[in-house]
């Protein structure tokens, strides 16, 4: 089967179905990388890439600013594209969490 196979697939799903699929991609997703993580009195406690100091807002602002996700896997080399994918996963399912991160750190 084609991704574009898949693709059309998963389209025709009902709405249900879809985020039982979202839910159990997001899950394999998570098992395969580092994950995120909040570990008080690093970087104020907020949500980063585990067992670094990369916040999670600072690469959102990061992708919002322009900043591919090459150059970023290119300026953090310590990172992989797995610790992306979890950090993009984690900043849709608490976009409060992240926008009030975003926005302390542009009046600090």
């Amino acid at each position: 089967m084609t991704l574009q196979e898949l693709e059309y697939q998963i389209l025709a799903l009902l709405p249900t179905e879809k985020a039982a699929i979202i839910q159990s991609l997001t899950q394999t997703i998570n098992i395969g990388a580092k994950g995120i993580t909040k570990t008080p009195g690093v970087c104020g406690g907020e949500a980063c890439i585990a067992g670094t100091r990369i916040a999670v807002w600072l690469l959102v602002e990061a992708r919002r600013l322009g900043i591919t996700e090459a150059q970023l896997l290119q300026d953090y080399p310590h990172i992989s594209a797995a610790d992306l994918v979890n950090t993009w996963v984690y900043a849709d399912a608490y976009p409060e969490e992240i926008e009030a991160a975003i926005r302390a750190n542009e009046v600090a």
